[in-house]
C-alpha cells in the first residue's frame, strides 16, 4: 500500500479529540458503503478512502469509479461542515462542481475540506482528493450547501 509521506501510519484515536465524527459517519448510508474513516492531525480533518474493490469502476485501467469519488469528497464537505457547527440537520447539496484531474489508483485516497464562505443559510465549501501527494490532487469539489431550515 502507498501511503503519501504526509500521512503517517497510524492516527491518533477521533474519539479522544472529536467524540461525535464516528457517529457522523456511521449516520450517513453513502460513508458507510464507501468505507471512509476520520484522520485528525491536531485540528486539521482528512477523511481517508480506503482501497476496496467494490470502488473500482473500470477494471481494466483499473481505476476507483467517479461517482464514489464524488460522494466521497461530498462526505468529506458534509463532515467538515457539521462539525465547524451546531446544526441538528444535516446540510443540503444546492449545487455541486466536480472537477475530475487524473485517474484515481487503485490504492488509498485523501480528501480535505475547506470552508470558504459560511452564511447564515448557505455555505461555500471546496474539497480537495489526493492519493500520492497533497500537490497532485485526482479530483476538487467545489459546493454550495444549504445549512439552515429553509
Amino acid at each position: 500500500m502507498n501511503r503519501p509521506s504526509n500521512i503517517p501510519e497510524k492516527s491518533e484515536d477521533p474519539a479522544k479529540s472529536h467524540p461525535d465524527i464516528r457517529d457522523l459517519l456511521e449516520s450517513i448510508p453513502y460513508a458507510q458503503t464507501l468505507g471512509v474513516r476520520p484522520f485528525f492531525m491536531g485540528e486539521e480533518f482528512t477523511l481517508i478512502l480506503p482501497y476496496k474493490l467494490e470502488n473500482i469502476g473500470n477494471p481494466t485501467l483499473p481505476a476507483l469509479h467517479g461517482g464514489g469519488v464524488g460522494g466521497f469528497m461530498e462526505v468529506c464537505a458534509i463532515a467538515e461542515l457539521i462539525m465547524g457547527s451546531k446544526a441538528e440537520n444535516f446540510p443540503k447539496p444546492i449545487g455541486i462542481n466536480i472537477d475530475y484531474l487524473r485517474r484515481g489508483k487503485p490504492i488509498e485516497t485523501y480528501a480535505r475540506a475547506d470552508i470558504f464562505k459560511q452564511g447564515s443559510r448557505v455555505a461555500n465549501v471546496r474539497v480537495r482528493a489526493w492519493q500520492e501527494s497533497y500537490d497532485s490532487p485526482i479530483a476538487t469539489l467545489h459546493g454550495h450547501f444549504l445549512t439552515a431550515k429553509g
